[in-house]
């Protein structure tokens, strides 16, 4: 019960609010939540791109076997980091691709 009064003294005067003082408050909480959502997506962009990572370091022997093979040999994880590849280097061939994988997780 005590805390019901404070609620209900809020929620009044946030009720009593002025148009000036209802449009600061939405401008904070947009504010606010664009923030929240660029933390966020920052966040999805470094994941992503760590993940991306750990796709193409383990595609490295698949890549290897490929470049070895003259092409003809083709891993699972070999095709999972070409399916990453081919959107950001779209006149790459699979050949130039794996052996920039293979040159890039080598050392």
């Amino acid at each position: 019960m005590h805390l019901k009064n404070p609620l209900i003294a809020v929620l009044t005067a946030l009720s009593l609010a002025s148009g000036a003082h209802a449009s600061s408050l939405v401008a904070t909480t947009d504010t606010l939540l664009g923030a929240v959502a660029g933390t966020v997506e920052g966040t999805s962009d470094a994941t992503s791109s760590l993940r991306d990572s750990k796709v193409l370091g383990a595609a490295r022997d698949d890549a290897a076997i490929f470049v070895a093979s003259s092409g003809s040999l083709r891993g699972a994880r070999l095709e999972a980091a070409l399916q990453i590849l081919r959107p950001r280097h779209p006149n790459a061939s699979d050949m130039q691709l794996a052996e920039a994988i293979v040159a890039q997780t080598g050392s």
